[in-house]
């Protein structure tokens, strides 16, 4: 019989190292382009948050397809209107579920399942299901990160329980991205870092003896040990690959550490520039190779955000500011709208000015850009917008307007899985199941 508080355990030169089990049923009663190489380049794929959606007169072109017009709301991206999509109409079904503000939106679009409850996540989200199938061989599995400066918020999710916490200070991301355990591709010499090492023997000697477990458990504890020893085969491969000398990257350029980190708060110039730091770190440990997946957002849930020498911060503006008879729209909660697309126009160029082999990084990533609302005032769950940007390598078009019809924003994130290379005949549940690609972005 196996004990309760079962541990592996393996050796280490010469000395006993253990990794803790999780909870099984068996501890329980029966009510328990080109790279040096010549490959092309890697495919990488994103996820990009703004809150509390948009106000659709302003917002939503009336023409569809190419040469749509660039509406008020959406200004700030005339400059890089070539490099993306604008989706609008889409909606998230909520079945039987609660309208839970400014989370069944988001959970929908990236888990594609309805929450029960407000601080529910019933699933893995999409950037995680991604990762596991194309990021496991890089320095990092997923990057986040978040300008809002919560590190409390997140829109990635392992499991309902395991949030990936996102980096909200440039300077501690600088450390974590270019600090010592940083390989650079371009240097002429290479030394394994002997810290990497050890944590590789420690995983190691523990491997010989999950077969022995396996034996021993039941069929449902067999693949619980399997899920759970799937992160610390990652891990073995991650170690792997920064014991590897890596190839050269010629895009790679370490950038030099900030003077000093953002400033804190939620006025909207600060979170401007805690977003361009954020950015100018995310690309750059892109264009080296660190990850392939990866999630920026400009603002948390229910955003905070405020503007100078206004009382109210954007989420309360959305509740309590009236219409503009004469605009017939609320000019405060549209103005906190534009400053987030201020920061998308920013955050696209980035990829856009970024040169990899005879293009852009922008070529070579496929990143998708939704909100939790569509009409923010009333905080709807239907006509609600996105965006996609990136070309994925060739795979797809962009510069259109593209009308939903009402159909499942779930329809994003499963175009985002077909284009990344899964295998996937549909994705969602009840009424947000689909499999129905955007058609109409795809080359």
């Amino acid at each position: 019989m196996l004990q309760r508080r079962r541990v592996l355990r393996g050796m280490l030169n010469g000395g006993a190292v253990t990794v803790a089990l999780p909870l099984l049923n068996c501890f329980l009663n029966g009510n328990g382009n080109a790279l040096a190489d010549g490959k092309p380049m890697p495919i990488r794929f994103g996820t990009y948050y703004w809150a509390l959606g948009m106000t659709k007169a302003i917002f939503v072109p009336k023409k569809t397809g190419a040469g749509y017009e660039i509406t008020e709301e959406m200004e700030a991206l005339r400059g890089v209107q070539k490099h993306f999509n604008v989706l609008t109409n889409f909606t998230a079904f909520r079945d039987n579920a609660e309208n839970l503000c400014h989370h069944t939106g988001w959970v929908i679009s990236r888990t594609g399942i309805a929450p029960m409850l407000q601080q529910e996540v019933p699933g893995e989200t999409l950037d995680v299901t991604i990762a596991n199938q194309i990021s496991r061989t890089t320095r990092f599995k997923l990057l986040n990160a978040s300008a809002g400066g919560d590190a409390r918020g997140t829109f990635s999710y392992e499991t309902p329980t395991t949030p990936n916490a996102p980096e909200v200070s440039p300077m501690q991301f600088y450390t974590r991205l270019f600090g010592p355990d940083f390989q650079d591709p371009n240097a002429k010499t290479f030394t394994p870092n002997p810290t990497v090492m050890a944590r590789k023997s420690v995983l190691s000697g523990v491997l010989d003896e999950i077969k022995d477990l396996n034996a021993k458990v039941g069929a449902e504890d067999k693949a619980r040990i399997d899920q759970y020893f799937s992160g610390l085969r990652h891990l073995e491969k991650q170690f792997d690959q920064q014991l590897t000398k890596p190839e050269p990257i010629a895009a790679c350029i370490a950038p030099k550490p900030f003077k000093e980190d953002a400033k804190v708060g939620n006025e909207s110039t600060v979170v401007a520039a805690r977003h361009d730091m954020l950015t100018q770190l995310m690309v750059m440990a892109i264009a080296c190779d660190q990850t392939r997946v990866f999630n920026m957002s400009y603002n948390g849930r229910g955003s905070n955000t405020t503007k100078l020498g206004y009382e109210k911060p954007h989420h309360t503006t959305t509740h309590e500011e009236p219409v503009d008879p004469q605009l017939g729209y609320q000019p405060n909660c549209s103005w906190f709208t534009r400053r987030c697309m201020e920061s998308l126009a920013s955050y696209i160029k980035a990829f856009a000015d970024q040169k990899e082999g005879d293009g852009s990084l922008l070529d070579n990533v496929f990143i998708m850009a939704n909100s939790d609302h569509g009409y923010a005032r009333i905080h709807s769950l239907d006509g609600m917008a996105m965006f996609s940007f990136g070309k994925a390598g060739g795979k797809v078009k962009s510069g259109l307007h593209i009308d939903g019809g009402g159909t499942a924003v779930t329809r994003l994130g499963y175009s985002a899985m077909r284009i990344m290379g899964l295998d996937t005949p549909q994705w969602g549940t009840k009424s947000n199941t689909t499999s129905k690609e955007i058609g109409e972005i795809l080359a």
